[in-house]
């Protein structure tokens, strides 16, 4: 399945209840998760002490943030969709996430999507989608959860 487009809520409806599809993967590299870190002021050693990771770590090697994996949503979201006519998008929330296994340094991640609800609030759109941070090769989401963002159309 190619990328969906939509420029309207009328067509965005259509799609209520549907997985609107699944990206590309993305490999969590220990340079990104090193400048997450950086950026998020965030150094637990489980995070970016290679060495130590092998030594002590129950996985054997260091883990990304769990907030790194989520902060990577919207690229991957893109990937999915493409909504046209807008004035602006805005994240509005996350609903009912939980974390469910770690994502391992240089595993790859997609995320699955489903549009779970839409919304007309006075001419803003409510996307309510249902996501799965999906990891290569592996059964087990890294996290599931409800993604909220507000689509003001032309």
């Amino acid at each position: 399945m190619g990328k969906l487009i939509v420029s309207s809520y009328e067509e965005f409806e259509k799609y209520i209840g549907q997985e609107l599809g699944v990206s590309d993967y993305l490999k969590i590299t220990q340079e990104q998760i090193n400048k997450f870190a950086d950026a998020t002021l965030d150094h637990q050693w489980i995070h970016v002490d290679t060495e130590r990771a092998k030594k002590e770590s129950p996985y054997g090697t260091t883990i990304a943030h769990g907030y790194l994996t989520l902060s990577v949503l919207p690229y991957l979201w893109n990937q999915i969709i493409e909504v046209n006519n807008l004035k602006l998008q805005v994240n509005y929330g996350i609903e009912n996430l939980k974390y469910k296994q770690a994502v391992l340094v240089d595993n790859e991640v997609s995320i699955r999507a489903t549009l779970k609800s839409l919304v007309n609030l006075r001419g803003i759109t409510k996307a309510k989608i249902d996501v799965a941070l999906e990891i290569k090769d592996s059964k087990k989401p890294a996290f599931e959860g409800t993604i909220v963002f507000l689509y003001h159309f032309l």
